[in-house]
């Protein structure tokens, strides 16, 4: 069931809107005045002119578009960047350049995709120990090709 959220379009863009009927993620666009190089390795914040108030128990996640990095290698640093539902200020996109050519960024281009998702607060419960599974205690790569 959709959820209404408030937004506020401080851009010239569409609003951030499914591309397709089952699409979890919405394209966010740079909103600029001039266009912007990212050098190789080269990281920087992009605005969107987006800002949005999040329901209480909603979480917003910026995540690379999988064109940009399988084509240019342009992806979002902090993957996946959450915005939680009490912050107010301006959607960024950060976005770094992991190819070795530089790439433009131009005003209104799509530079990432935003999912919006409940999420659960937990209360711990310190113990001394935890429950047996099968699993157990194997880490990185316990459960691959043996």
């Amino acid at each position: 069931m959709p959820v209404n959220i408030k937004i506020t379009n401080t851009s010239n863009h569409p609003l951030p809107a499914y591309a397709t009927l089952h699409a979890a993620g919405m394209d966010l666009r740079a909103h600029l005045a001039e266009a912007i190089t990212l050098a190789p390795l080269e990281r920087r914040l992009i605005p969107t002119g987006m800002y949005i108030e999040l329901p209480e128990g909603y979480e917003a996640q910026v995540r690379p578009r999988s064109g940009l990095a399988y084509k240019h290698g342009i992806t979002v640093l902090n993957a996946p960047g959450t915005i939680d539902a009490d912050y107010r200020g301006e959607v960024g996109v950060l976005l770094i350049n992991l190819s070795n050519t530089s790439f433009v960024i131009e005003n209104g281009e799509r530079i990432a995709q935003m999912v919006v998702a409940p999420y659960t607060q937990v209360n711990w419960v310190a113990t001394e120990q935890l429950s047996d599974s099968e699993r157990g205690s194997g880490g990185f790569g316990s459960t691959g090709k043996h």
